[in-house]
């Protein structure tokens, strides 16, 4: 069975933009390519990551770069509930909150970010690791 991971934003960034940590980034690109994980974003992360790769490539190089990431990770949405709960939340980004909470919801297995604030406010049913870490547990 496939991990159903959530990729935050900053991993999504190191891949497509070849940041340092691009590595592990590249990994669970791999993996998802290989069916190994199920990777899944949000419509903001979408937006985040499309005007990121705009100002770094332009706005054409852009797009193929997010039809490539979106034919191997899938968009799930915040509802109006989720963003509630995401708001009445105590974590303090209401970006991670809205992200969190809708991985949640969808009854992800991990979320993947290099937020070192994020996971003192997780919970056990839904943990938060670096890539590196994620991959170090499970290869």
């Amino acid at each position: 069975m496939a991990f159903r991971i959530f990729l935050d934003a900053g991993v999504l960034l190191d891949f497509t933009l070849k940041r340092p940590d691009y590595p592990a980034a590249r990994k669970l690109m791999e993996w998802a390519v290989k069916g190994r994980v199920q990777a899944y974003i949000t419509p903001a992360i979408v937006q985040v990551i499309g005007q990121q790769l705009a100002g770094a490539y332009g706005p054409e190089r852009a797009r193929e770069l997010m039809l490539a990431l979106l034919a191997e990770v899938q968009v799930i949405d915040t509802g109006h509930e989720i963003a509630v709960n995401a708001l009445h939340s105590k974590m303090d980004s209401v970006e991670d909150a809205l992200s969190y909470y809708t991985a949640l919801h969808h009854k992800l297995d991990y979320f993947i970010t290099r937020n070192n604030d994020l996971p003192k406010a997780a919970i056990p049913v839904l943990p938060v690791c670096t890539p590196e870490e994620f991959l170090s547990y499970n290869s």
